[in-house]
């Protein structure tokens, strides 16, 4: 079991994606997509330049991976168990206008099309390199009331980009003990209340992700 912790920048609610009953992470971070197995934990922290303030040391989501699926399958499944997950631009419903199943695979297997989403062509190769999606149904989503993190478990915070996995080894169990300690929440996102403004929403969370997705590949092992 490997814990990967990463600094969420800013949380639009699409990356991860809370809603219907399943946690989501199929766009950004495709290192972790890449190489993370079922049974992993995955944990979003808190930046210290949030428009919350410094949360730093505080977690916005934790989930433990329950199904790994391509992009490919991830679409198909979506289509026919999870239609909540395909964006839909137009809705008043933020949870459908923030929906993750981005790629459509209907026509070709290698060349998706993008559905309108909160992502544009420019993030395209990042989304695509991450191959796979991860699914949960074992999560917790605090969303813009982080929780923070106990002292004994400060360790696996960090305000770089990039990840940490091998570093948190010898804090994983501890901090599977706490987070499953936690009452299950579906919180509301940081940005919710900027980004139901449809005019300027995809081009916000399009740019935020590029910008915080470049270093992506980087593995922290270092305070």
């Amino acid at each position: 079991m490997t814990l990967y912790s990463y600094c969420l920048l800013y949380d639009s609610g699409a990356a991860p994606n809370p809603y219907w009953n399943i946690c989501t992470l199929v766009i950004c971070k495709p290192q972790i997509r890449r190489v993370a197995k079922v049974g992993d934990w995955v944990v979003g922290l808190g930046s210290k330049n949030s428009e919350l303030g410094n949360i730093s040391n505080k977690v916005i989501y934790a989930m433990k991976i329950t199904q790994k699926l391509t992009m490919q399958e991830y679409d198909r499944y979506c289509l026919s168990k999870l239609t909540g997950k395909i964006p839909d631009w137009q809705s008043n419903d933020y949870r459908k206008r923030v929906g993750d199943c981005i790629y459509d695979y209907s026509l070709s297997k290698k060349y998706p099309l993008q559905r309108e989403g909160v992502h544009d062509e420019t993030n395209s190769d990042t989304d695509l390199k991450g191959e796979y999606a991860l699914l949960s149904n074992h999560f917790w989503y605090f969303g813009k009331n982080p929780e923070l993190l106990p002292n004994n478990l400060l360790n696996i915070s960090h305000s770089s980009p990039g990840h940490k996995s091998k570093a948190n080894t010898s804090f994983t169990t501890q901090f599977v003990h706490w987070i499953e300690s936690k009452k299950k929440i579906i919180g509301e996102p940081e940005l919710k209340s900027k980004l139901m403004d449809k005019q300027d929403c995809r081009g916000a969370c399009a740019y935020i992700d590029k910008v915080g997705n470049e270093n992506d590949e980087i593995e922290v092992e270092n305070r």
